[in-house]
């Protein structure tokens, strides 16, 4: 595994120890990142299940500014920290501890109103929360009006094209793997 493309390109990244996780393979975080158009100019990441923390570094290697990841599996934990530092840029990440939306509630009492450009969803494929997840960030106003929603899940999981007012606007089939983005549903004047 290792930083696909940009400031921390070729650097090698460690695989969280076990089979708690399932790693992004590079062929298909590759191909999630030209889906997004390749690099960004700034911004804020969340990555929802961080796992080895691979999809936030590469998002602040391809240009964004700061990576929140969340993360409850404490030898993830501890792979996603080894894996910051090979950056040598560890104030760009900010890694919350514990059940993503209780770490996220504590981090919303520090920044009231923190907004995140990009989402990353990609929970176990066998527990898919991914409506409810969109829902709940909705909720608690860490979306904006031009945030994007990348969701990874296995290609049998079913999410609809309008997710409360979220619409799908790419999709892209790797194996039994499906990436999907979304965007806020733009409203037309009548």
């Amino acid at each position: 595994m290792r930083v696909i493309s940009g400031e921390y390109g070729s650097r090698r990244l460690k695989a969280v120890p076990g089979n708690n996780t399932r790693p992004t393979t590079d062929k298909i975080k590759e191909g999630m990142f030209n889906l997004l158009g390749g690099y960004f100019d700034g911004g804020n990441v969340l990555d929802l299940y961080g796992g080895s923390g691979a999809l936030a570094i590469e998002a602040v290697s391809r240009g964004m500014d700061l990576a929140v990841i969340t993360e409850k599996y404490r030898p993830a934990i501890q792979t996603i920290k080894e894996n910051i530092a090979i950056t040598k840029e560890e104030e760009k990440f900010v890694v919350l501890a514990g059940d993503n939306r209780n770490a996220l509630n504590k981090f919303r009492n520090q920044q009231p109103t923190f907004t995140f450009d990009l989402v990353f969803i990609d929970p176990p494929y066998h527990k898919q929360t991914i409506e409810a997840d969109i829902d709940w960030l909705e909720d608690q106003n860490f979306l904006n009006e031009d945030t994007i929603i990348m969701c990874e899940s296995d290609d049998q999981t079913v999410l609809p094209e309008d997710m409360h007012g979220w619409e799908l606007y790419k999709e892209k089939h790797y194996g039994q793997t499906l990436v999907r983005l979304y965007h806020r549903r733009k409203q037309v004047d009548e």
